[in-house]
């Protein structure tokens, strides 16, 4: 191909630029040349360059520094959020729930179903949908609302920003924040702005200039990973923050159906909102149904663009989902939620012992988060006493050390183990060593 760009138009310099990323002649740290220079190279206004220069910088397939110009970036290949844990150490890094309770598949699961041949449009179980409207009735008070089904939370976020945003366009999230988000978040090209948490939840900062954000992404109950939930006076004050602007809400409540903590509604949120909880918590991901519902035309837009290609989720899968669900009922949900709650607390409980404050003490879920003097040393030291937790970096947009320690693979006779070597790790973290 062509070693230079071409074209007349901006949209067909841009095109040309892009080819020649996507065929990596321009690889990373490539500067490329100035808007006069190229202007003059192709016998077009610098204006027309600029214009280009600009699409390319909204996609994000060119970055510009300042008066160091215009670069091709980095490559940002599939963004892995999970970590790899070595074997021989108990995994309290990779995010993942307790498989231990998970359901079994009862033998007659699939007694009475068959497999659909159809291909029309009328893809949602009429059972599951109506399971599912009654428990968002019962549970968190919506009713009335749009519903679809989707294959997690992540779509769920994804197909609402896709919709609302554009390249460049500013979202509100919590900080420290869950991890997937962010990389969407880069993936999608938009700027995340960090909103600080409280034992109340996030916090509202006079700084923030609403006009400017295009969505926010509020964790209702067991924010990922400090476990804070929402208390109804912060919940409220969003309400009002966020009324008087076009900003889209999308509220994440993937600890739903387990909380302990009750939901304080969306009845006063004016602006338009959407609402999404998942199965995976409690049935895992084989069987992970993602349900969204909402008040506006992003979730209309949403389902009109899934019709158009996946249609609707695995029929087979929402059946299974359904039975499962129904089997738990109320008191296996409860006795799941305990059990997190359980060896939360205690392990809390021990940390106090031994001075060891930490936020999100009354919220719930399978996270703590554990502020650090220094990240690396703590996750060295824990790792040397046979724990594997994660790295709090990537998940912290004030760049504030920490850990994040999942609960999944943790029993309840193991936590005063694990509070004495985090207590000696905080310790040892504050001396020298030659």
């Amino acid at each position: 191909m062509e070693l230079k760009p071409k074209g007349r138009t901006a949209v067909n310099i841009a095109q040309s630029i892009s080819g020649l990323i996507r065929e990596e002649v321009w690889s990373a740290g490539h500067r490329l040349p100035t808007v006069r220079q190229l202007a003059s190279e192709l016998g077009v206004n610098p204006n027309t360059v600029s214009a280009a220069y600009k699409q390319l910088r909204d996609a994000g397939i060119i970055s510009t520094d300042g008066r160091r110009g215009s670069f091709v970036p980095e490559k940002t290949e599939i963004l892995h959020t999970e970590s790899v844990v070595p074997n021989g150490l108990i995994d309290l890094a990779s995010g993942n729930i307790d498989k231990r309770l998970l359901p079994e598949l009862p033998p007659d699961l699939l007694n009475g179903y068959h497999l659909a041949t159809d291909v029309g449009n009328h893809g949602d179980n009429p059972e599951l949908m109506a399971f599912i409207r009654n428990w968002l009735t019962d549970n968190v008070g919506i009713r009335d609302k749009e519903l679809m089904l989707l294959s997690g939370s992540l779509d769920i976020i994804e197909r609402a920003l896709n919709q609302r945003c554009i390249p460049g366009d500013r979202v509100l999230v919590e900080t420290p924040c869950w991890l997937p988000l962010l990389a969407l978040l880069e993936n999608l090209r938009l700027k995340a702005v960090p909103v600080e948490m409280d034992e109340d939840g996030a916090i509202i900062a006079s700084q923030i200039d609403f006009s400017r954000i295009a969505a926010a992404v509020l964790t209702a109950r067991a924010h990922s990973p400090t476990g804070i939930c929402y208390s109804k006076t912060r919940w409220q004050a969003w309400q009002k923050a966020l009324a008087r602007h076009n900003t889209l809400l999308i509220v994440d409540d993937h600890w739903g159906p387990l909380s302990r903590h009750p939901f304080h509604g969306m009845d006063g949120f004016q602006n338009e909102w959407i609402y999404s909880t998942s199965t995976s918590k409690f049935l895992g991901t084989d069987a992970r149904i993602a349900i969204a519902t909402g008040n506006g035309n992003t979730l209309k837009a949403m389902k009109k663009r899934f019709s158009l290609g996946p249609r609707w989720i695995s029929k087979l899968l929402q059946h299974i989902t359904l039975k499962l669900w129904q089997q738990l009922g109320s008191d296996g949900l409860n006795a799941i939620s305990e059990s997190y709650q359980t060896r939360r607390e205690h392990l809390i409980n021990c940390l106090l012992q031994h001075g060891i404050d930490i936020p999100g003490k009354h919220g719930e879920g399978q996270h703590i988060w554990l502020p650090v003097r220094n990240e690396s040393q703590a996750v060295q030291f824990l790792a040397a006493r046979g724990w594997a937790v994660q790295s709090g970096a990537s998940f912290n947009l004030t760049k504030q050390p920490a850990v994040r320690i999942t609960i999944g693979n943790l029993d309840f006779e193991d936590c005063a183990v694990l509070a004495d070597d985090i207590a000696y790790t905080l310790n040892a973290a504050g001396k020298a060593f030659y």
